[in-house]
């Protein structure tokens, strides 16, 4: 628990939320709207960037053999960060937050003349990304002949507010190996009704991933030992002038088509996917108000979301 008194963590909250359009919230390069005294103070954060400290859609960081890569534009700020584990060689989890301004759309993934621009991310050592091309779609899916794409944590779509921050969506460590059938469907449904939320509130935070952490959450490795997740998640975090409310995603990853499920059936509250990932989510929330968006019952949480 963090030792904040809680008339000063509310106060700190509220002068939080004033800030208006989060384009200047928790802005990296001049911290306007920083909220200090609402940050992580454990441990775990201790060595990761500043912005892991004070940014919302932050999770508590692993720490260990884990690295947290941040990657960012000139003009707009943070696109996405992650958490890379250098010994598994894989994420743990992506992180992003929607608002007004890098909501437009600029840019168009088809407008790439020569293709998706799949690469390596020059933050981590290329040996430990898997290959651009062969890796994912040369290895097969448990017990069929299907083999894996290259799946977007951080979509390209949520990213259309620039050229060089759609570009920064294809850096391999962004990249998990997912079935077809999932990547192009229920995963994909996920994604747009996302996007959808980002547009009525004032800002989204969000956090995805797949499981890497306990052998019985990973379904297979690829051909040359990357790791493919059983499951794959999603934290959301929306904030409308003072008020949150959160929820997740919780979905196995099969090799069916679950295109026309409905997508409610998946969303569970944060205090269960935090049980099933071991991830401890919107850690830099004050207590109080992480602890109430957290523990919703799934019937309060279907309504605040889907009705």
């Amino acid at each position: 628990m963090k030792k904040i008194f809680p008339f000063l963590l509310f106060t700190s909250i509220l002068l939080l939320v004033a800030c208006g359009d989060d384009s200047n919230d928790y802005n990296l390069n001049n911290n306007k709207g920083k909220d200090t005294t609402s940050a992580q103070t454990d441990p775990r954060q201790s060595d990761g960037p500043d912005e892991a400290k004070y940014q919302l859609e932050f999770p508590a960081l692993k720490g260990g053999e884990s690295e947290v890569i941040v990657h960012s534009t000139d003009a707009d700020g943070m696109t996405y960060a992650l958490e890379w584990d250098h010994q598994k060689k894989a994420q743990r989890w992506t992180c992003f937050k929607i608002y007004a301004s890098n909501r437009v759309k600029r840019w168009s993934r088809s407008n790439w003349p020569n293709g998706d621009p799949f690469q390596y991310d020059p933050k981590v050592p290329v040996s430990e990304q898997p290959n651009i091309t062969g890796e994912f779609s040369g290895s097969k899916y448990p017990g069929s002949n299907s083999t894996f794409n290259r799946g977007h944590i951080c979509a390209s779509e949520d990213r259309v507010y620039s050229k060089e921050a759609n570009e920064q969506t294809f850096y391999m460590t962004n990249m998990m190996p997912q079935v077809s059938k999932f990547n192009s469907g229920i995963w994909s449904n996920m994604e747009t009704r996302v996007r959808t939320w980002g547009n009525k509130v004032d800002t989204l935070y969000v956090c995805k991933g797949g499981t890497i952490d306990n052998d019985n959450q990973i379904l297979t490795t690829t051909r040359s030992g990357f790791i493919v997740p059983k499951f794959f998640f999603m934290a959301i975090l929306a904030r409308t002038g003072n008020t949150f409310k959160a929820m997740g995603f919780w979905v196995e990853h099969l090799n069916d088509d679950h295109s026309k499920d409905n997508i409610k059936d998946y969303a569970i509250p944060i205090n269960d996917l935090q049980k099933y990932t071991g991830i401890d989510f919107f850690c830099n929330l004050p207590d109080d108000i992480e602890n109430e968006v957290e523990n919703v019952s799934k019937s309060q949480l279907q309504k605040d979301w889907f009705n």
